[in-house]
């Protein structure tokens, strides 16, 4: 799958979603609930961030790295497997969880000091699906802790199901070309993944 389209398909039906609820959602530059704490992203979502980072100025890629070198080694302190590799293929979602809210504090790396994604063309598909309110079992429920009402008007159902592929496409990309580390190490260089991996076999 290229990654590229990917996440082009993915803003466009954010966009289109955003436009749906009526302007409704809280998400404004700045606000960045959902940027606290680590989450799984996938390889194509390393290639993205490691073509960011590439164009960036010097001091800015040093300082995310920085913050990403710091997060990754209390990580790996706190959980030596990750010292082998910091693949997630063979985690359970149980270990993963057990990761993700130890470190739940963590501001993403590329996270700046007003608040604003300092890799925003390059982040990952979460980010870029990130705001939509959440429907389960025909109720809405706000994507995050700022979403404390949720937009009366609800996401036509064919957005929804455009929604649904879309993470279908995903699944079926991780199956077969990609694995998934957490965030931090995306801001590393992708030939240490690489190796890093390597190192699991």
């Amino acid at each position: 799958m290229n990654g590229q389209h990917f996440f082009i398909q993915v803003d466009h039906w954010f966009d289109r979603a955003q436009a749906a609820l009526l302007g409704e959602l809280p998400c404004r530059r700045g606000c960045h609930s959902c940027c606290i704490g680590p989450f799984a992203i996938t390889t194509l979502d390393v290639a993205a961030l490691t073509q960011g980072m590439a164009s960036l100025a010097t001091d800015l890629r040093q300082d995310i790295q920085e913050a990403a070198q710091c997060q990754v080694t209390a990580m790996e302190s706190a959980f030596p497997r990750l010292r082998k590799s910091p693949v997630l293929n063979d985690w359970s979602d149980s270990e993963v969880d057990l990761i993700v809210e130890r470190f739940a504090d963590l501001p993403c790396p590329a996270l700046g000091p007003d608040g604003s994604c300092r890799v925003y063309p390059f982040r990952p598909v979460t980010c870029r699906a990130m705001g939509i309110p959440v429907e389960e079992g025909g109720m809405v429920h706000g994507a995050c802790e700022v979403q404390t009402a949720v937009p009366i008007v609800k996401l036509p159902r064919a957005l929804r199901e455009e929604e649904d592929r879309l993470s279908t496409v995903e699944a079926a990309a991780m199956q077969t070309v990609s694995d998934e580390v957490l965030l931090p190490y995306g801001f590393l260089s992708e030939p240490s993944l690489t190796q890093a991996r390597s190192r699991q076999f």
